[in-house]
């Protein structure tokens, strides 16, 4: 008898996009694999830090949506005593009527959860939303590279005038 977690890894893992909508599955299926890095980030107290990352990309729901994982700092680069910034996951699914995407971030570390709207603009993959404070935010995929890209986390009180950087990866594709 298989045990349930297997079985729901079995269902929700897909080996490639889904046929119907494959070209536009590649904006975020170019991710697909296992990335380590870098994470900068101003704390709470608005001092700049870093940390280890690693990111994993993968296709899920019979390749109709992108799942990720986001953990920081990486679990081989945690030093003793570190504590766990985030351990999260983003769920986007291509929605062909608004040719957008719909995003899904949840971090049970932070309890945290946003909901966005992506899509290409130029080079770069722009998600966004407003907060509960309404400032706009946006998270970008720039630099995008086969084995390397930049991703930064801002946020604008002012309609996008002015951003303040709360965050940003730097990220390699692992060599597995």
């Amino acid at each position: 008898m298989k045990s349930p977690h297997k079985a729901l890894l079995q269902n929700l893992h897909a080996d490639d996009p889904a046929t119907d909508r494959a070209a536009q599955m590649m904006l975020y299926g170019q991710f697909e694999g296992s990335w380590d890095g870098t994470l900068k980030y101003l704390d709470p107290e608005g001092v700049r830090r870093e940390t280890t990352a690693e990111v994993h990309f993968g296709w899920v729901l019979e390749g109709r949506a992108i799942q990720d994982v986001w953990i920081a700092p990486s679990r081989s680069g945690r030093k003793e005593g570190e504590r766990l910034l985030m351990h999260g996951s983003t769920f986007r699914v291509y929605d062909p009527q608004q040719d957008c995407w719909q995003i899904t971030w949840i971090d049970p570390v932070k309890q945290l959860r946003s909901c966005m709207t992506g899509r290409k603009i130029g080079d770069e993959i722009v998600q966004e939303y407003r907060d509960d404070d309404g400032k706009h935010v946006q998270w970008l995929f720039t630099e995008i590279k086969p084995d390397s890209f930049h991703w930064i986390n801002r946020e604008s009180v002012d309609d996008g005038r002015n951003w303040t950087v709360r965050g940003e990866f730097f990220l390699r594709r692992r060599a597995d």
